[in-house]
């Protein structure tokens, strides 16, 4: 099983990676973490109620990773409740490395099996709330784990 721990300045958020769902866009989340990508990027955008999304090299939401990645939709945990890690891009299969997580389910129906879901924050939650725009992810832990 394989999990991140996002380290912020409002605290950390333990990530678990839906692999059977979507095993690509976990894998290009995973590779850029491993890689140090991630480190010291902002949340550019957070809309109250809504999502906190960062992952955009240069803090303006419109960068990336220099490639794209294919949505994966079809799975089991395509649904963005609360404290899920979906994939943000510009169109279908534009994703690269800007991400958001959902603050609730009340206004991200309308996300679903448009954005990949590929994980969710199951420790931290409360940090979730705290993200303000311009916060800054410290940086991104892979844990991987024989325990499933």
């Amino acid at each position: 099983m394989l999990q991140a721990e996002m380290i912020t300045e409002k605290g950390t958020m333990l990530i678990e990676f839906y692999e059977k769902d979507a095993p690509n866009t976990v894998k290009n989340f995973v590779d850029l973490s491993k890689n140090g990508f991630y480190d010291g990027l902002t949340f550019h955008r957070v809309l109250p109620d809504f999502v906190i999304q960062g992952g955009c090299p240069d803090g303006t939401g419109r960068g990336n990773a220099g490639s794209n990645i294919k949505c994966e939709l079809t799975g089991g945990n395509q649904f963005h409740d609360r404290g899920v890690l979906s994939m943000a891009h510009a169109g279908r299969d534009t994703g690269s490395s800007q991400f958001f997580i959902c603050h609730s389910r009340r206004n991200t129906a309308h996300l679903d099996r448009n954005h990949t879901c590929f994980g969710k924050v199951i420790e931290g939650l409360d940090v979730i709330d705290a993200i303000k725009q311009g916060d800054i992810i410290l940086k991104v832990n892979i844990k991987e784990s024989e325990v499933a």
